[in-house]
């Protein structure tokens, strides 16, 4: 039996001021749900085990999304792969534990599509996970992601927890992350474009070669997509959630460089990673569950490229 949520309850969103965090608190606001809460990192550190179990102790959520984590492109995970498996295995094993043990009635797990075999099946099914190894740019993240799915299913199959799990495909939007040594791929184009436009520069450079194949999710398709599946499904399998198209990283480029508006050139630089090669999920699983994407992707950099002109100053940071 599918077990739902009420608009009367309290909602804790982990990472609530993160591109995805955000979204979804967005999306919950639009939808009635008006009793959402959260922390910022100051004010919660969720890798303190004490510090957690103090929080759901006084707060008492019925509902908690967790969608903090450590997060970044190829670069940051590349350097700091320790930090990212032990901060991410840390938040989840101290938040999901707290679930079960104070009785939140409902637990949804965001994962990411890193978690599959570098060389999985096109698109990707829910059921790839574990059939093969990973891309090594960004093992760490991707275990520790897949350690925590694994729990929620571990604490539904032992205890009947309605812990369920989702697996987005690469986000954008509001509140992404501009900073050029830890963003992902498209805020990275978009700031790079917007800066050499306005310093009138005669090419930009880009890493790789253009050639990967990445499927964008604009976030708050996404957002909304969680808070069907919190609405609607209590299933043990996880749910990838995305668009089903994917185009290449170059045809991105031309996409972003036409909407910002600059005029130069593209240099790749092929010395650099390209990661995984092909990266589409199978979203047939969310379509016959009732839902589909809203926002196409030029649409969608032309609302992400707007946000970050009028958050410059904050976004760069």
């Amino acid at each position: 039996m599918e077990k739902g949520i009420r608009q009367t309850d309290k909602i804790y969103v982990a990472g609530h001021r993160g591109l995805v965090g955000s979204a979804i608190v967005r999306s919950l606001n639009r939808q009635g749900y008006d009793n959402v809460i959260g922390r910022t990192h100051k004010e919660l550190d969720l890798t303190d085990q004490a510090a957690v179990r103090g929080f759901f102790e006084q707060e008492r959520p019925d509902v908690v999304v967790l969608a903090a984590a450590k997060v970044g492109g190829i670069n940051a995970n590349n350097t700091t792969p320790a930090e990212f498996a032990y901060e991410n295995l840390q938040i989840q094993c101290n938040v999901i534990k707290c679930c079960h043990d104070y009785h939140v009635k409902k637990l949804l797990f965001l994962g990411s599509t890193c978690i599959y075999p570098r060389m999985a099946p096109q698109p990707i099914p829910e059921s790839a996970l574990l059939t093969g190894s990973l891309e090594e740019t960004n093992e760490a993240y991707a275990i520790a992601k897949i350690a925590g799915l694994e729990m929620c299913k571990f604490f539904k199959r032992q205890y009947g927890d309605d812990f369920i799990s989702c697996m987005p495909t690469n986000l954008y939007g509001p509140y992404d992350n501009y900073e050029l040594q830890g963003s992902h791929v498209m805020p990275a184009m978009i700031r790079k474009f917007h800066e050499a436009k306005v310093n009138g520069a005669p090419t930009v450079e880009l890493w790789g070669t253009g050639s990967p194949l990445r499927e964008f999710l604009y976030v708050d398709d996404m957002a909304d997509a969680c808070v069907y599946l919190l609405e609607h499904y209590s299933g043990e399998q996880h749910v990838n959630i995305g668009t089903g198209k994917e185009l290449t990283i170059a045809e991105l480029a031309q996409i972003v460089k036409r909407t910002v508006g600059y005029q130069g050139e593209i240099v790749w630089n092929a010395q650099m990673p390209d990661g995984t090669p092909r990266k589409l999920t199978d979203v047939s699983k969310l379509h016959s569950l009732g839902w589909h994407h809203k926002v196409d992707l030029e649409e969608g950099v032309a609302l992400a490229y707007e946000w970050f002109v009028q958050n410059e100053q904050s976004a760069r940071k």
